[in-house]
């Protein structure tokens, strides 16, 4: 019996008439079939060992977490907020505010970066206190040897006329009478609120006219009101300004950076033999890492034994070369980019950079761009060496560091400030037990995680709750948003011609009266306990990090990793620490 054949003839010649496909159809195949091969199988990073086996992640592909889609070198939202520093109507007039017979001098502490914050501190409280700040007087005799006085390092003539509405500023102490006043010496306590420097400084300088604060560093509070953080903003961002020489220097190193590449990256890297001996954390050198680290950590009787082990667990190592390499490697940072390294002089010297220059190869340094000759000007002053630092990682593509020291918040902060630049803080704590197992895992899989563990820590808007952090590595205050899609993003109205603040011919707001406390523990504030508060809950923090989930979605909150490195009561140990 002979069965019909069915319709479609699939036993018999299956379908000629499907084979005759029109040029076009054939045509769009292809072009499909190529655009899924280009993503599919991208080439293989062949230039590392530990990327050799491996394919590199489509950034298309990952899931959660920064993704390169949103840009090695900026955030795709920086074009929805701007810097805003002005002052409100409220804040009057230096000329109307300053008691003519009040001086505030203040003497500075530790590195370039900490002595920026104590000057910046400075004038604020002189406002606080309706005084005349003297220029502050920097610190030469700590760990950091510098003998440069302010004006040798800042631009003190823009810096006073800048800021004239804001506090009245004079370079020297004038005399009385043809007689200098006698200074009287304090020091107040960290994090000292509004309320702290009227209950304790005010008192001394209506007696003596002249009070002189000494080690000024941390010394006022983190949370103030809004005005009083805009002044921080001005002061920080506008009226701090470099020397002429050391500016120009700083950005020739750019421009010969730009001329080797049209985007680069800056990486301050902490990796001093003092800093990894504080730190207590074993970075791989065998038993002559630990005894040359451990006979420099000997000097310090205030330092406890230490758990490397816990120490790296809880994200309180610096990064190592290596491992801020593969860092970026695994962010999307291919090998032919181009890294400026702003450090000091790092442990194990060539020898410890190798496993980052096998991985980026173009490195450069201030000295590698420059001549003796250019250089001979400031190679004898560690703070003016470290201004040039700060101003090519300042005018970086992307600027990384390894750890959270001063330099790191500041130029954090400012970033944030004046455009969102891509800024990227290693998520030490989550980030070690990805360089733990990363052996046992494929590329892919670990520059996955890579980007979920960096979220929060690429210097995006918003990416820290207002009030985290140090007001300098998170200025809320002075960031504002374009909520108008169709209005272009406006710079910071108060130019750096000088700022008005709209107060002239009011009259000065009556000063309140204030107890001349004898007992200082009487003094507190919500600020100061709200302070002490965040840093206990980042202590707690630390402790449960080990037992969440990676893929739990969390805030990000830097802050946990800033304070990691707690402060101690060593002095010379402090100054190490400092940038």
């Amino acid at each position: 019996m002979v069965l019909p054949r069915r319709r479609g003839g699939h036993n018999h010649h299956p379908c000629p008439r499907r084979a005759v496909l029109p040029a076009a159809a054939l045509l769009l195949l292809f072009l499909l079939a190529a655009v899924t091969l280009l993503y599919v199988s991208p080439p293989p990073l062949s230039d590392h060992p530990a990327l050799a086996y491996s394919r590199r992640r489509s950034p298309h592909a990952l899931k959660g977490g920064w993704s390169a889609t949103d840009g090695l070198w900026g955030s795709k939202l920086a074009s929805k907020f701007y810097g805003c520093s002005n002052s409100s109507s409220k804040f009057l007039d230096s000329g109307v505010m300053t008691h003519p017979d009040r001086y505030l001098m203040i003497v500075t502490s530790g590195g370039l970066n900490q002595q920026r914050t104590g000057i910046i501190d400075a004038v604020v409280a002189a406002r606080i206190l309706n005084a005349t700040l003297v220029v502050p007087k920097l610190d030469q005799t700590s760990f950091w040897k510098d003998a440069s006085d302010f004006a040798e390092i800042f631009n003190a003539d823009w810096f006073i006329s800048f800021l004239s509405k804001d506090v009245r500023i004079v370079k020297e102490l004038p005399k009385i009478g043809g007689k200098l006043w006698a200074p009287h010496r304090m020091r107040v306590p960290r994090k000292c609120t509004q309320r702290c420097y009227l209950n304790r400084v005010l008192p001394a300088l209506v007696k003596k006219h002249v009070v002189r604060l000494t080690k000024f560093d941390y010394r006022l509070a983190n949370r103030l009101d809004s005005d009083l953080q805009k002044l921080r903003c001005r002061v920080n961002y506008h009226a701090l300004r470099f020397t002429d020489p050391i500016q120009e220097m700083g950005e020739k190193i750019i421009q010969r950076m730009r001329e080797r590449s049209t985007y680069f990256i800056a990486l301050h890297l902490r990796f001093e033999p003092d800093m990894l001996a504080f730190s207590g954390c074993y970075y791989g050198g065998g038993e002559k890492e630990k005894r040359e680290l451990g006979v420099i950590r000997k000097r310090w009787k205030t330092l406890h034994a230490s758990n490397p082990e816990k120490e790296r667990r809880h994200g309180r190592c610096p990064l190592t070369p290596e491992e801020v390499g593969l860092m970026l490697r695994a962010l999307g940072y291919r090998k032919n980019v181009h890294i400026y390294v702003a450090s000091g002089d790092i442990y194990g010297g060539a020898k410890t950079l190798a496993p980052l220059k096998a991985l980026f190869p173009n490195l450069h340094t201030k000295e590698t761009v420059t001549s003796k000759d250019e250089l001979a000007p400031f190679s004898k002053y560690s703070s003016r060496m470290a201004a040039l630092d700060f101003i090519v990682c300042d005018g970086s593509d992307a600027f990384v560091t390894n750890n959270n020291g001063n330099m790191a918040k500041i130029l954090a902060g400012r970033r944030r400030y004046l455009g969102h630049k891509r800024t990227i803080r290693p998520n030490a704590r989550k980030l070690y037990s990805l360089f733990l197992s990363r052996g046992n895992m494929s590329w892919d899989a670990f520059s996955s995680k890579v980007h979920m563990a960096q979220k929060g820590f690429m210097g995006e808007p918003k990416e820290l709750r207002p009030g985290r952090g140090e007001f300098h590595e998170n200025p809320t205050t002075c960031i504002c948003e374009n909520t108008d899609p169709k209005t272009p993003t406006k710079p910071n109205p108060r130019s750096e011609q000088g700022l008005i603040n709209g107060t002239e011919g009011r009259k000065a707001i009556t000063e309140p009266t204030v107890a001349n406390h004898t007992n200082e523990e009487l003094v507190g504030s919500s600020a100061e306990e709200d302070d002490a508060s965040v840093e206990k809950e980042d202590d707690t923090s630390a402790e449960k990090e080990d037992d969440t989930s990676e893929e739990k979605e969390e805030i990000a909150d830097p802050e946990a990793e800033d304070d990691a490195l707690v402060r101690p009561d060593d002095p010379e140990l402090e100054e190490v620490l400092s940038d």
